[in-house]
């Protein structure tokens, strides 16, 4: 049954059991014409907290039993909070953008938050931000990854991406490392050192990510590798290459069925690249720059002008104004250092557009293993090549600079920062799956504004919405479809 066909009645408020705020239940709906703005604001956030319940127990299960997987190394008899209540505040904190465990301490541990955590957890309140970093330090990195992989799996099975694959059968896989926190002292035994100009020194520390990405803008994180050196003042540091031969053995053992195509930049353009993809069974496209791989390129270079027939012209563009020009050789022969062999294709693409100059044209290059034609070659360019760049604006730069304060160091302890880092990646998951919903775009048709706002309007509600005792195991039964724009 859809969502909206149960939803037919206005929001209730309760009788005072908490002065007078809403009760979020399955049947409240956000009225269409209230007179009073008080109300419609309280209904808003009423129906704004049922949208984020039904989209993560429609995909994830109830909050309570939420990432239960995690062992508890606390003393039974020595615990006030359970470990779902304090993995839940983590993950309150990113999805509402607070920015800081301070903030959770005092926006989340009073009135009605307080009443919700209690409803949910059976806790007297929203555990204080001290409490997690204490609890965040014992946990288990390795564990808090398989929760972030397996939300990503459940999304698989449950074919929520099907749409979205290369050529009917690959999952894009975007590749690419960031760098998360910078100090001016050592943080850890595994800091990466640089020295400035002036002759500082600098510790910080690095994420190679693994990201699904989609042409609708969907980013989630499917694994990540930590840069980091093994000791301090190493002969030579931990590097993005290393990290991803590493990150790949770990994600083809934990997804190894799963066919996969590698999106990624020219870094990673070499014969160990090509091998490892080839004993994995998975396909690549790869940033070709024009002074890596002179083989490869000068045998592109002489053969496209000998293949008029391997060329397409495409326009593109709300009026057509933009001209993109593909070219493109199949079987090329690449011998890599360790003298193996690879047959490789290149694919070429210059596209030319209006500037404020006049018309400005652009060229992007990529290497693959897939056979290239004029079929499939549009597909591969956009989905499969240029779509790389999703890691870099939907993943990195909206988690640094849109609230999630991925750059904020949220504890001292190496320990718990990586904890606070997989709850981020998690709550990112959620929040887009939230924002792009069809739950919330049939209860607000206007939308809520941007990311921010819908996280502060989420925040609003949170703390001024009683949620009723029986909201989850409702939305967990009942049937309802949640859909997303493929266009």
């Amino acid at each position: 049954m859809p969502f909206a066909q149960y939803n037919n009645t206005a929001a209730a408020f309760a009788d005072d059991p908490v002065a007078t705020h809403p009760t979020i239940s399955p049947q409240s709906e956000r009225p269409t014409l209230v007179a009073d703005p008080v109300a419609r604001e309280r209904a808003d956030q009423a129906a704004l907290l049922r949208v984020v319940i039904a989209t993560i127990t429609h995909f994830f299960g109830p909050l309570a039993s939420f990432m239960t997987r995690v062992s508890d190394p606390r003393d039974p008899e020595k615990i006030t909070y359970s470990l779902p209540a304090l993995l839940f505040t983590g993950l309150l904190l990113f999805l509402c953008r607070l920015g800081s465990r301070r903030q959770v301490t005092h926006l989340l541990r009073n009135g009605v938050s307080a009443a919700n955590f209690h409803s949910l957890f059976g806790v007297e309140m929203c555990p204080h931000g001290d409490t997690l970093n204490e609890a965040f330090c014992r946990l288990s990195p390795d564990q808090m990854q398989a929760e972030v992989s397996s939300l990503a799996e459940t999304l698989i099975r449950k074919k929520v991406l099907y749409p979205y694959r290369v050529l009917g059968r690959f999952y894009v896989v975007a590749i690419d490392g960031t760098q998360i926190y910078t100090f001016h002292t050592r943080h850890c035994p595994h800091c990466l050192t640089r020295t400035t100009r002036d002759g500082k020194t600098l510790y910080y520390h690095t994420v190679l990510e693994a990201k699904l990405v989609t042409p609708t803008g969907f980013s989630f994180s499917l694994m990540s590798e930590f840069i980091e050196n093994p000791a301090p003042n190493p002969t030579k540091q931990d590097c993005e290459l290393k990290a991803f031969y590493r990150l790949a053995h770990r994600l083809k053992a934990r997804f190894p069925r799963l066919p996969i195509l590698l999106s990624m930049d020219g870094l990673f353009a070499g014969g160990p690249t090509f091998t490892l993809c080839q004993q994995y069974g998975w396909k690549f496209m790869i940033v070709l720059k024009d002074d890596d791989l002179p083989s490869v390129n000068q045998e592109f270079a002489a053969l496209k002008a000998l293949m008029p027939g391997d060329k397409l012209r495409f326009r593109t563009g709300q009026q057509l104004e933009i001209t993109q020009l593909y070219q493109w050789v199949d079987s090329i022969t690449y011998v890599d250092s360790d003298q193996q062999q690879h047959a490789l294709s290149v694919l070429e693409c210059h596209e030319t557009k209006p500037s404020a100059e006049g018309r400005q044209t652009t060229k992007f290059k990529w290497i693959t293993n897939l056979a290239v034609a004029a079929k499939n070659v549009r597909e591969l360019a956009s989905d499969g090549g240029r779509i790389r760049w999703k890691i870099e604006n939907e993943g990195f730069n909206t988690q640094k600079n849109d609230g999630f304060a991925l750059e904020h160091a949220y504890s001292q302890n190496e320990t718990a920062t990586k904890v606070f880092y997989f709850l981020l990646q998690i709550a990112h998951l959620l929040f887009q799956l939230i924002e792009r919903g069809s739950l919330l775009k049939q209860v607000f048709e206007d939308g809520c504004g941007s990311a921010k706002n819908l996280a502060y309007r989420l925040l609003e509600a949170w703390r001024n919405c009683l949620i009723d005792t029986h909201v989850q195991d409702l939305l967990t039964h009942r049937r309802f479809q949640i859909r997303f724009d493929t266009s």
